[in-house]
């Protein structure tokens, strides 16, 4: 029996008829989700959306936050207080008389040495910035190397960076020093770079976040004709911005913070930390001093932190995956 043929009229009205079903029965799924809405929200049920979680949350991120916060404000109190506050016990979290004397006293004693204060900040800015650049640079060609390429040895070199993560610097300082001392290296600026490049953190960081660009990239790029070295910085560092900005972070506050040890003995080559340490040594009546040291030698670190966290964030959540 032949199939009758519907006429054009009766097949768009079969149409119109199938979609307003369609659309009925997607009105009554909705009317039915919002239903049951209202009801869990009615009972106060809905996960993560009652008050009493929000006000917990609240009240728990703003403690950790004051926790967090308190050191900065305690020195910067500290650094506000004349002489006798700052011997008050029980100590007090805020300044009674404040006064800039500290920083006063601060700069005068630093000018007062064989070496202007000038010199020592122009030491501090030119060891910290390269020994930031050279650790970012050194961080990102091994990496690449350690995270991308197969030779013999490469996994015995990674567990190697990892292990180095459990030691002291304090522990290799006596190798370090001969090793320096065998290279005419003492009492150079070389004495107070070098030991901060080679850092295993900022490696172990940049291995483990190269680890997740896809090997089907850099294939590619080598299909095109690209080489290693090529393909490190313009396919595979591109794509690094977040890793790269929390090794510079972790460095920049190393590098800032150093001192040399027993590296250094020219006080034409003397970074402010040591100045710092030195202007300790004079005892109690330099208290006030030591306290405006401690906020001026914080700044250039927290501003660097402030204007790149985003970054250490999505770089630890990256941490230890893999493609």
């Amino acid at each position: 029996m032949a199939k009758k043929e519907l006429k054009p009229s009766q097949i768009q009205a079969q149409i119109e008829a199938e979609n307003a079903a369609a659309l009925e029965a997607l009105r009554k799924r909705r009317e039915k989700e919002h239903r049951k809405m209202e009801k869990s929200k009615g009972t106060n049920k809905r996960v993560g959306k009652s008050w009493t979680n929000d006000i917990g949350i609240f009240l728990l991120l703003a403690f950790l936050g004051l926790f967090m916060i308190a050191p900065i404000y305690i020195a910067i109190i500290t650094s506000l207080k004349p002489v006798q506050e700052i011997f008050i016990m029980p100590p007090k979290l805020y300044a009674i008389n404040p006064t800039s004397d500290n920083f006063r006293d601060l700069f005068q004693v630093a000018n007062n040495s064989w070496v202007p204060f000038s010199r020592n900040v122009l030491n501090s800015l030119f060891v910290t910035i390269a020994a930031t650049v050279l650790h970012v640079i050194f961080a990102c060609m091994a990496s690449f190397i350690l995270a991308k390429c197969r030779f013999p040895g490469v996994k015995l070199i990674n567990k190697t960076v990892v292990i180095a993560l459990l030691f002291n610097s304090q522990v290799t300082y006596i190798m370090q020093y001969i090793v320096m001392a065998k290279l005419g290296m003492i009492n150079t600026y070389s004495a107070l770079i070098f030991p901060i490049v080679a850092s295993s953190m900022g490696l172990y960081l940049m291995i483990n976040s190269v680890g997740t660009i896809p090997d089907a990239m850099i294939e590619a790029a080598k299909v095109d004709g690209a080489g290693l070295f090529r393909i490190c910085w313009q396919v595979v560092m591109p794509n690094m911005k977040p890793a790269i900005m929390t090794i510079i972070i972790f460095q920049f506050q190393a590098a800032w913070n150093s001192t040399g040890g027993n590296l250094v003995y020219d006080e034409a080559l003397k970074t402010i930390p040591t100045v710092v340490q030195q202007i300790a040594a004079a005892g109690i009546a330099r208290q006030g001093a030591i306290a405006a040291s401690a906020v001026v030698l914080m700044i250039p670190p927290l501003a660097v932190f402030i204007a790149a966290q985003s970054n250490v964030m999505e770089t630890m959540a990256h941490a230890g995956m893999k493609d």
